[in-house]
């Protein structure tokens, strides 16, 4: 019985296939909308830092939030997603109308104040955390940017002159600056610079001079600071860059520096719009539709995988229809041709399932029944050859004494007495090969001193054997039954050994059996023939004449006794030297 049979395949597929998909249905819902909540979110966090950066952008340059509307539909549109805009105490400004998605992949809430921007989270760098876009007290007149800029192209000309790469750039009040470090720049170029009264400065000078609108600004500035401050009245500067600086005295403590900064957002707070909190979630679909579901790729991948699911439905089901139809099929073609008496007739198959089992089956009957019809056949023929001489030689002698041709006589008597007692030796042999095969042959085992049978049956057999057995070896056997065995293989020897030969019966324990060995000196058996040997009917002279005596049936018998002990019997022999045959049956075990 094999470990799966085909119940338990059938069951397996089926559950294999259902499982196979569902879990494909199911892992692809899944990844579906977890693929498409992770794009949202994605886009989300990518987009964040950009809304927040406009919308503080805006906050900077504007006082209040009435015109932002259009700024945000532009970035909802062009980033795909949707901005909420909240101002303090104030109703919400929306890009685009709420859906049904908005609430998957959405981003915190986060202040808005160009006066407190996030570093981190718009990516800037802002060490005063103040937007450098609001300006507008420190905003240059049309005038002074004028001046600022003509002085600054002199001094980019000469740095051309020198060979040198000039860079131009403004800070958002308008102020023009070099954006070069002032240590790579040539003296006589910071010398058009100086001319202009120091106006203009490179992008890391400490203080420059700064303009009528910039220096009314840093005053405002100052004044604010002269509650909070704990040293003198500072001087406040501007940086080469339009920062803000303390020229003196210099602003050690940290209250000094918070006082500044407090007072910059003081002095600014007017000039951008009021505080406010924002929001960034995925865009809904116009038509109101969530967003979070599965794409149209998403839909295709899953009628893929059903359309899949379903062909290996078909396959495993087409696979396993095959395997059962196959032997079935070859099994009844196998048995319509034994009916119609093809004795060779067998269902061909390699499976190992129940029913290839069963095909199995039926080649073994069918391989039993041919071998039972040969071997009647044979033994028809074997038993009609081996009765037919005593029968014709008995019924000869007594036409031949009837008709008066030949006289009754004690000679005519002894040899068809002989005849009748050879008749009587087949019968009783194929007696005992019938209860064998029959399973009826009954034994009664003993436990019995094998030397002493041993030597008997030696002495019984004419007294040309000679016995070699160790003291006390003991076996369990039935008596008769193994005389009988081994009385056939010495007179089987004595047929064939000549007179100036020997023969040798041995005994030994070898293990947990007793070897008996019957060794002679005869021509031997040709190594071709030692696998018939215990063949009913079989001789070695193919002739199959009485030249050298016995039915055929002798080794048979050997065989079948030595099997009914739990024992088994073989033969080695080398032509022109001699034969041996070895009995091995379990030995008597030893009292505990």
């Amino acid at each position: 019985m094999p470990k799966y049979g085909l119940r338990t395949r059938l069951l397996a597929g089926t559950i294999l296939v259902a499982a196979a998909a569902v879990a494909a249905t199911a892992w692809l819902s899944v990844q579906g909308a977890t693929t498409s909540i992770a794009q949202q979110e994605k886009a989300v966090r990518q987009a964040y830092p950009l809304v927040y950066e406009a919308v503080i952008d805006y906050a900077a340059t504007h006082t209040t939030w009435s015109t932002v509307g259009p700024v945000l539909a532009d970035m909802s549109q062009e980033l795909d997603v949707r901005i909420v805009v909240t101002p303090d105490g104030g109703r919400p400004i929306e890009s685009s109308p709420a859906s049904s998605s908005d609430a998957h992949g959405s981003e915190p809430s986060v202040a808005i104040d160009p006066l407190t921007v996030d570093n981190a989270l718009a990516s800037t760098q802002f060490p005063d955390g103040i937007d450098p876009k609001v300006t507008s007290p420190f905003l240059l007149t049309t005038q002074e940017h004028s001046d600022l800029e003509s002085l600054v192209e002199k001094a980019a000309g000469c740095l051309r002159y020198d060979g040198l790469d000039d860079g131009i750039a403004e800070v958002p009040s308008g102020r023009p600056y070099l954006r070069v470090p002032m240590a790579g720049v040539p003296e006589a170029c910071r010398d058009v610079l100086y001319q202009g009264g120091g106006y203009v400065g490179f992008e890391d000078s400490p203080s420059i001079r700064a303009t009528a609108t910039e220096q009314a600004a840093l005053d405002q500035l100052a004044a604010s600071m002269k509650s909070c401050v704990t040293a003198a009245p500072m001087k406040l500067a501007l940086t080469g860059a339009g920062e803000v600086t303390v020229v003196a005295p210099p602003a050690a403590e940290a209250q000094d520096r918070t006082c500044l900064l407090n007072a910059r957002r003081l002095q600014l707070r007017p000039y951008v719009a009021p505080a406010a909190f924002m929001e960034a979630m995925p865009l809904g679909k116009a038509d109101g539709q969530a967003t979070v579901g599965l794409s149209s790729a998403d839909s295709w991948r899953i009628a893929g995988v059903a359309t899949l699911v379903a062909l290996l439905t078909v396959g495993v089901a087409m696979l396993l229809a095959n395997r059962v139809i196959r032997p079935v099929r070859a099994l009844t073609e196998a048995t319509r041709r034994m009916r119609a008496g093809d004795g060779t007739a067998r269902a061909a198959t390699s499976a190992r399932w129940e029913i290839a089992e069963l095909a199995a089956a039926f080649n073994e009957m069918a391989e039993h029944v041919a071998r039972t019809d040969r071997q009647r056949k044979a033994l028809v023929n074997d038993i009609s050859h081996e009765l037919r001489t005593p029968l014709s030689t008995i019924k000869g002698w007594l036409i031949a004494a009837n008709d008066g041709v030949a006289d009754v006589d004690t000679d005519l008597v002894s040899s068809l007495l002989e005849e009748t007692q050879l008749l009587q030796h087949l019968v009783d042999d194929l007696r005992d090969l019938a209860l064998a095969d029959a399973g009826q042959l009954r034994l009664e085992p003993a436990e019995l001193d094998l030397g002493g049978l041993l030597r008997h049956i030696g002495a019984a057999g004419g007294g040309h054997a000679v016995v070699e057995v160790p003291p006390d070896l003991r076996v369990v056997a039935d008596p008769m039954r193994l005389r009988q065995a081994v009385g056939n293989l010495v007179a089987n020897a004595e047929r064939h050994t000549p007179p100036e030969g020997q023969i040798t019966i041995r005994a030994e324990q070898v293990g947990e059996f007793v070897c008996i060995e019957v060794t002679d000196t005869g021509p031997g058996i040709a190594a071709e023939d030692l696998p018939s040997v215990f063949d009913r009917f079989w001789r070695a002279d193919k002739s199959r004449n009485r030249r050298t005596g016995g039915s055929g049936l002798g080794l048979a018998i050997v065989r079948q006794l030595v099997e009914a002990h739990g024992g088994e019997v073989s033969v080695t022999s080398t032509p022109g030297t001699g034969t041996t045959f070895t009995i091995r049956l379990p030995a008597a075990k030893e009292p505990a």
